[in-house]
């Protein structure tokens, strides 16, 4: 097992214990940078969150993780 294996697996363990925890972290952090850029890139941040949610949900090839 390589080094990205390893990571991967370690990940994908987390995000099945902690999924709702990591969606809300992920949620605050889009909410500190909307409000840092003053909501301009709002659609563009909300839109990148949701990528990061659905990229780290589909670790185990099935979206039930993380809301």
């Amino acid at each position: 097992m390589g080094f990205f294996d390893s990571v991967k697996s370690k990940v994908t363990k987390a995000v099945d214990s902690s999924g709702d925890k990591i969606g809300d972290g992920l949620d605050k952090a889009a909410d500190l940078v909307d409000d840092k850029t003053g909501g301009k890139h709002s659609d563009q941040i909300d839109k990148g969150a949701d990528k990061a949610k659905d990229v780290l949900d589909g670790l185990d090839g099935k979206n039930d993780d993380i809301r």
